[in-house]
């Protein structure tokens, strides 16, 4: 799966979800579940599963970008799948 999150570093201390760039979501077409730093990725996946509206594929790209930033930040993800998400 082809990720599309990148960090988001330029952006200063940001006030307004609407400011960020759809790169730094998880799911990018929804702006659901931003990527900012650690926190932020660990938020993400504890809530991935309370995610609505979003279809398979959305979860697919958005797990591939989770692990990506949590490589960044340095967190550990242990699920190798989205769907192993809150098992």
């Amino acid at each position: 799966m082809q990720t599309t999150w990148k960090p988001s570093t330029e952006h200063g201390e940001v006030h307004n979800r609407a400011e960020f760039p759809e790169t730094v979501f998880a799911f990018p077409r929804h702006h659901k579940e931003p990527l900012t730093d650690a926190d932020h990725v660990r938020n993400a996946l504890a809530r991935f599963d309370q995610v609505k509206g979003v279809t398979d594929a959305d979860r697919e790209l958005a797990f591939a970008n989770i692990k990506k930033a949590a490589q960044h930040y340095g967190v550990d993800v242990n699920e190798k799948s989205w769907r192993e998400i809150g098992r």
